[in-house]
């Protein structure tokens, strides 16, 4: 009975190990980035690798992306940061290998490294932060100001040029 239990344990975690991925297991499919801007409260918009819009937002900010977008394929996002008053920007966030992809090697085996993390896109990583630099202000037009004088502080000749209004 013993040897039957030891026998089912060790075929349990075999299975276990042979049929799943290790960046499946130990690591993501979907990170949290910090989405900041330097001035901050800039509107943003992230797009895909095919320009649809997956999240619109202000900064600071944490979204949730997926690192895949198919089998053998990591995803890439451009965020593009506008304020009023400041020239848009734009930033790229691109994936990058997962090292528990290597891990493969060691606990996954062929299913893992070949199926399991490329499918789920477990195989890649995106970075922790995304940050936009808006620059300085735009130059603009000068700001209007009002002058109140009393009719006794103007020359004679702006005082020829009044209209009364009333």
């Amino acid at each position: 009975m013993k040897a039957l239990r030891t026998l089912f344990t060790v075929s349990a975690l075999t299975a276990t190990l042979l049929t799943s991925g290790c960046a499946s297991i130990v690591g993501d499919s979907k990170y949290p980035v910090n989405v900041s801007s330097t001035p901050s409260g800039a509107d943003f918009t992230i797009k895909n690798k095919d320009g649809v819009v997956v999240h619109n937002g202000s900064t600071p900010n944490t979204v949730t992306l997926p690192s895949g977008r198919g089998y053998f394929k990591g995803e890439a996002y451009t965020i593009t940061f506008k304020k009023e008053g400041y020239a848009d920007t734009s930033a790229t966030l691109e994936t990058s290998m997962s090292g528990w992809y290597w891990g493969n090697l060691l606990l996954g085996g062929l299913i893992g490294m070949l199926v399991v993390d490329p499918l789920t896109g477990a195989m890649y990583k995106l970075p922790a932060d995304a940050a936009g630099n808006l620059g300085n202000p735009l130059p603009g037009e000068a700001p209007k100001s009002l002058t109140l004088l009393e009719i006794d502080q103007l020359s004679p000749s702006d005082r020829a040029a009044l209209v009364r209004i009333n």
